[in-house]
């Protein structure tokens, strides 16, 4: 083959018969302008042939999970758009409070599971366009071990940064949370990935064709970038913890693995092997885990069932709707000074029929809180230490109240058939079917 462009020459020829260039010159010549084009391809035709079987496979399980979150919804059109919280809690999603409780599993799960159709279609186009590429230069062994450790070195992250008292700048907002929300997504899994190429292309930079320097290695960083400026716009509704705790760790995990070069012999060494079986041996459990308390955390999926529990329970329905309500109009304001409705919530607090003590003195307790907040004025830029020192003690008279209220919850799910999905609010336990509480992930800032 002729070192300068490519073509097919004889065993006997001298010269190109398509250039002309001698080929003892091309091989010799400094000017080689095609080279590295032809390098590149040689290098693509010897890796990209080879098989990407984990990459299919793990595409397959997300979306065969999705399929069964969206059977467990009732196969409903609004599902697709927002699975319920029940649901995600049901199979598997982060909770911090359910780790917390002993359930570890929840640190693996949340890496196959999605919490709506856009969601799952992004993840998994971004699996189809970067999987294979990881799977092919580092074998399916280390591409098995490089996505559950990165998916689940996300998932660590994003339970390490609930942390309210950090959401308090710019920093805090785009990295910490204030509530202990359901999170789930193969997205820290796809950064670690991103992460992994990132190395990989400055890593062995010396020994990879032009074309693939570019399309590795710093070549990555504009769209790294643009991903953390999309993630810092949707600051609240991303979880940025987990997509970087992905990348930094698909970065360090890519530091020390060599890639299966071109050529080289297709024997994998034991110590990967071993990995790959731990890891999905892990994704295994983790799910039997999930399987073994399904039935007594899935929501009512029949909606005749759901609106008869509803029904059943008007008392919880109505004091749910008006704790929801209040909690509201409090967070309003005491964050904007937006005191329209406080007025009505308290009347509408007031109007309760008994339900229980607790409930009873929880109702009293926030229409307390209510009118305090009535009275209080907006947070001071500056001075007046006397309205910051109230403003605190609210805002920790106000958080008390939301963790009782999140005791009672618990004490009676049985009871009152509530379908608890506890997110560090309250406000988000409700009979299935009641649909009052869909907007509860509220948080006073101070």
């Amino acid at each position: 083959m002729c070192r300068n462009c490519g073509a097919i020459v004889g065993a006997g020829e001298a010269v190109c018969p398509q250039c002309g260039v001698p080929l003892a010159a091309a091989e010799l010549s400094p000017q080689r302008r095609h080279v590295y084009d032809i390098e590149t391809l040689r290098f693509a035709r010897a890796v990209l042939e080879r098989p990407h079987t984990f990459t299919l496979l793990f595409l397959a399980a997300n979306l065969f999970v999705f399929l069964l979150m969206w059977a467990s919804s009732g196969f409903t059109g609004s599902a697709l758009w927002a699975f319920p919280n029940a649901v995600l809690d049901a199979y598997g999603a982060k909770l911090n409070y359910l780790i917390n409780a002993g359930q570890w599993w929840r640190f693996v799960t949340p890496v196959f599971i999605h919490v709506n159709l856009p969601h799952i279609l992004v993840n998994m186009w971004s699996l189809w366009v970067v999987g294979p590429y990881v799977e092919k230069l580092y074998g399916s062994a280390k591409f098995v071990f490089f996505w559950v450790l990165t998916g689940v070195a996300g998932v660590v992250a994003s339970y390490l940064t609930v942390r309210p008292d950090l959401h308090v700048n710019s920093v805090g907002r785009f990295l910490f949370k204030t509530m202990d929300n359901p999170s789930a997504g193969a997205s820290g899994a796809l950064f670690g990935l991103v992460g992994v190429l990132f190395v990989f292309g400055i890593k062995f930079r010396h020994e990879l064709p032009e074309g693939f320097k570019r399309a590795f290695g710093t070549g990555l960083l504009p769209m790294i970038l643009m991903n953390l400026f999309i993630g810092y716009l949707g600051r609240g509704f991303i979880d940025n913890a987990a997509h970087l705790g992905g990348f930094f760790s698909g970065v360090a995990a890519a530091l020390f693995v060599g890639y299966k070069r071109p050529g080289q012999r297709a024997s994998v060494a034991v110590f990967w092997h071993v990995l790959q079986i731990a890891a999905l041996v892990l994704v295994a459990v983790s799910f039997l885990m999930v399987a073994r308390s399904f039935n007594t955390r899935l929501p009512a999926s029949d909606e005749a069932r759901a609106n008869s529990e509803q029904q059943a329970n008007p008392r919880v329905a109505a004091y749910l709707k008006a704790t929801n309500d209040g909690e509201r109009a409090f967070v309003d304001a005491f964050n904007n000074n937006e005191k329209g409705a406080l007025d009505t919530a308290v009347k509408e607090l007031k109007s309760l029929q008994p339900l229980d003590d607790t409930a009873d003195a929880l109702g009293s307790e926030l229409v307390s809180l209510l009118e305090r907040v009535k009275e209080i004025g907006p947070k001071p830029e500056k001075g007046s230490p006397r309205l910051v020192e109230q403003r605190k003690k609210l805002a920790a008279d106000f958080r008390a109240w939301q963790e009782k209220h999140i005791e009672w919850a618990r004490a009676n799910r049985e009871k009152y058939r509530l379908s608890v999905t506890e997110d560090e609010q309250p406000a988000n336990n409700s009979p299935a079917g009641n649909e009052s509480n869909s907007n509860s992930n509220r948080s006073i800032k101070d």
